[in-house]
């Protein structure tokens, strides 16, 4: 099954200080260096309650920073967090969220809903399990299976 990891019931989410230390961590252990823009894009990134877009978070860090940042620099920084696990990408909204338990690696299901934007995030391996068997079954690798589900939450319902 390739990168997927079951779904351990010890992980947990992290939140503020300690998904920030979290993320470093991770990035360390990925043998990438946490500099002070990555460190400003990720929280950046944390601090949004919906899904953001690489522009929402270039001017979030510009902002802080008192500088203009280029979306296009919080692109290629979005596009490492993604590959260490420290963000997912909400494909159909091009927009990403913070990963609150960067050490764990899941396949990403979220519930968008199409009225106030909020996107949750869920862990559930037999769904994604029955993904993954059903693209073996055709012949084909999933690497890492983006499952989206579009409607209304609890709040907007």
């Amino acid at each position: 099954m390739g990168v997927h990891q079951q779904h351990d019931e010890h992980h947990h989410g992290h939140k503020g200080s300690s998904l920030h230390d979290a993320a470093a961590a991770r990035m360390s252990e990925e043998g990438e260096q946490w500099t002070g823009m990555r460190s400003a894009v990720f929280d950046a990134l944390a601090g949004f309650d919906k899904p953001a877009s690489a522009y929402d978070i270039a001017e979030k860090v510009s902002a802080q920073l008192g500088r203009r940042v280029a979306a296009n620099s919080v692109y290629r920084i979005l596009d490492l967090f993604v590959t260490t696990n420290l963000a997912m990408r909400v494909e159909s909204a091009n927009a990403y969220v913070a990963n609150s338990h960067p050490g764990c690696l899941h396949d990403c299901i979220f519930l968008i809903c199409d009225n106030c934007g909020n996107a949750r995030h869920l862990d559930d391996d037999r769904l994604s399990g029955g993904v993954r068997e059903a693209a073996a079954a055709a012949g084909f690798e999933a690497i890492r299976p983006v499952i989206e589900v579009r409607g209304r939450c609890e709040d907007c319902a």
